[in-house]
């Protein structure tokens, strides 16, 4: 695991990882169509689904941490802030 121990790579999953999910948890629960539906009043739902969207990645961040893969798991933070960031504007 220490091979995969770079920044980089942590910064790719922590990018990729929320944005996988909250596509998919969008067309699971055909949120979708929600958006379509009312444009207006949008910034709330996407403010939450941004929100939400970084719960893998605390999840990757809590298992690297107990592998000791140190610069990973600083890669995996630095890849969720952005969504944290766009779910603090969205919610003003």
């Amino acid at each position: 695991m220490k091979r995969f121990d770079k920044y980089w790579i942590g910064i790719v999953i922590g990018l990729l990882l929320p944005a996988l999910f909250g596509l998919v948890y969008m067309e699971q629960f055909d949120l979708w169509y929600m958006i379509q539906f009312y444009k207006t009043g949008i910034k709330e739902p996407l403010s939450r689904m941004f929100m939400l969207s970084v719960f893998p990645d605390l999840a990757l961040l809590f298992l690297f941490y107990t592998t000791e893969t140190w610069k990973l798991s600083k890669g995996v933070l630095i890849g969720a802030m952005p969504f944290l960031i766009a779910s603090a504007i969205l919610s003003i």
